[in-house]
């Protein structure tokens, strides 16, 4: 049995790539991990459809299954980099003078 190459972009591991790297470069210039969590869940959505097999055929084949799992993975991407180098409990900005002073 032929296996049949697809032409769909969304099923090409390089198009998940250059995507987890446009969006880390975005990133750079809107901070806070959104952009990075998506970079995350693309890059792991490339890893998946790169490594073959029946993983991969299953994501091929159906791209709402495909974009949940990016999806899911960028979630989890974001909670993850939030949970890291996110928010600093007890971390306060105590202004000592006001501009207004004289």
């Amino acid at each position: 049995m032929e296996e049949v190459a697809s032409t769909e972009l969304w099923t090409n591991g390089w198009a998940w790539f250059a995507a987890a790297v446009a969006l880390g470069i975005l990133e750079l210039f809107a901070p806070g991990f959104i952009l990075l969590g998506f970079a995350i869940g693309a890059g792991v959505v490339g890893i998946l459809l790169g490594i073959g097999g029946p993983v991969s055929t299953f994501l091929a084949g159906s791209f709402a299954t495909t974009f949940l799992l990016f999806a899911l993975f960028s979630l989890v991407g974001w909670l993850v980099m939030r949970r890291v180098a996110g928010v600093r409990h007890g971390q306060v900005k105590v202004w000592e003078t006001d501009i207004n002073d004289d």
